[in-house]
């Protein structure tokens, strides 16, 4: 049984971190985040849900790595639409080299159906308070993926192998969980239809869960990568690295990116959010 670690902001427990959890392959089985919580204890993260199964919290996953599935669910096909197919991976965890009440590091492997080694990867977790009218904590998430010597790896997203509708997710992905109908806003825009396939500095989703109002706010979006933002179907916000067009890791070569999510608890008033966003954008 692995040991699952949580994260701690002074003492207090927000987020539990699943290392390898025991689910179908259909599933797309990761490391993943979930519940995170805010400092009240609220729930913002949904994992398994029952629109979309392969949903797991808080999760680094990409539906096309060079024709393996590392999402979960079906694969969409070009000119065929959404397709059951045996052809899904699994992200594993492979090593420790930091374990704290308050950041997590490890080594993993992006492995495809038979247990090849698509990419590897070093990712950093930490939590941290927010100063501040807001309040809150930070998560950071850092990560960088490397690919073999031999090839480049492919990138790519239901979008770029032909589904409409600006579906490019596929990157860091956040799953939230609202009860109400979740809002989204960015400095410029308001609304999924605006926000999604934007290249805004931050994007804000504020929803409410177990009956008290919650903010997330995200930070970090690598150069041409754009948000999926998804609030009437299911509320989730992705920093998506092949939004409109596959991506390519050189042989060798690594992609490296870094997020940082304010979980707040209630919905501060927008010139609020605006002043967090702006200082978590410049690493404040």
């Amino acid at each position: 049984m692995t040991d699952d670690p949580q994260l701690h902001v002074d003492g207090v427990p927000v987020a539990r971190y699943v290392l390898d959890p025991d689910l179908d392959a259909t599933h797309g089985p990761r490391p993943y985040l979930h519940p995170v919580r805010t400092l009240a204890g609220t729930v913002v993260t949904d994992a398994l849900p029952a629109d979309h199964v392969w949903h797991l919290g808080a999760s680094l996953a990409v539906q096309d790595v060079d024709g393996t599935n590392l999402w979960g669910g079906r694969t969409y096909v070009r000119d065929t639409g959404y397709t059951w197919r045996d052809d899904h991976g699994r992200i594993a965890h492979t090593g420790w080299d930091e374990r704290y009440a308050d950041r997590l590091a490890h080594r993993l492997q992006w492995r495809d159906r038979d247990g090849r080694v698509l990419l590897t990867e070093h990712r950093r977790l930490a939590a941290a308070p927010l100063p501040g009218p807001a309040g809150g904590w930070l998560l950071d998430v850092a990560y960088t993926l490397t690919a073999p010597a031999e090839h480049d790896v492919v990138l790519g997203s239901p979008a770029t192998n032909g589904r409409p509708g600006g579906a490019g997710y596929g990157g860091f992905f956040w799953r939230a969980v609202s009860t109400d109908p979740a809002d989204t806003f960015t400095a410029t825009a308001e609304g999924e239809e605006k926000v999604n396939g934007s290249a805004e500095e931050w994007v804000a989703l504020t929803g409410t869960a177990d009956g008290a109002a919650y903010t997330l706010v995200f930070c970090g979006l690598a150069e041409e990568d754009r948000w999926f933002v998804r609030t009437a179907m299911y509320p989730g916000v992705c920093a998506a690295f092949a939004f409109a067009r596959t991506r390519s890791i050189p042989a060798g070569g690594s992609r490296s990116g870094r997020h940082r999510i304010a979980v707040l608890d209630g919905h501060p008033d927008r010139a609020t959010v605006a002043a967090l966003a702006d200082r978590l954008a410049t690493g404040g």
